[in-house]
C-alpha cells in the first residue's frame, strides 16, 4: 500500500481547480484522502499554488512519493521563494 502525494480535481466543467492530497495509491481520483497538502489554480494568471511545506515534509519523511505533476508543482513554488 503505497501513499502518494497527487492531484484531486475540484471546479465545474471547463474551470478546473485542484488540490494536492495525500492518498493511498491504490484509491480512486476523486475518492478518498489523507491530507491536504495544498491547492493549485491553472486558471489565475500566473497559475496560483499554495503548499502547507510543513505537511509536505512530513508526508515526504514518511515516505509518501510525489507524481511528476506534483513534482513540478512542488519545483515552481520552490523556485519562487
Amino acid at each position: 500500500m503505497a501513499v502518494r502525494i497527487r492531484l484531486t480535481r475540484l471546479g465545474r466543467k471547463k474551470q478546473p481547480f485542484y488540490r494536492i492530497i495525500v492518498a493511498d495509491s491504490e484509491s480512486k481520483r476523486d475518492g478518498k484522502f489523507l491530507d491536504v497538502v495544498g491547492t493549485y489554480d491553472p486558471l489565475q494568471d500566473p497559475a496560483v499554488i499554495k503548499i502547507d511545506n510543513s505537511k509536505l515534509q512530513d508526508w515526504l519523511g514518511k515516505g509518501a512519493l510525489p507524481t511528476t505533476t506534483v513534482k513540478s508543482l512542488i519545483k515552481k513554488v520552490a523556485a519562487e521563494v
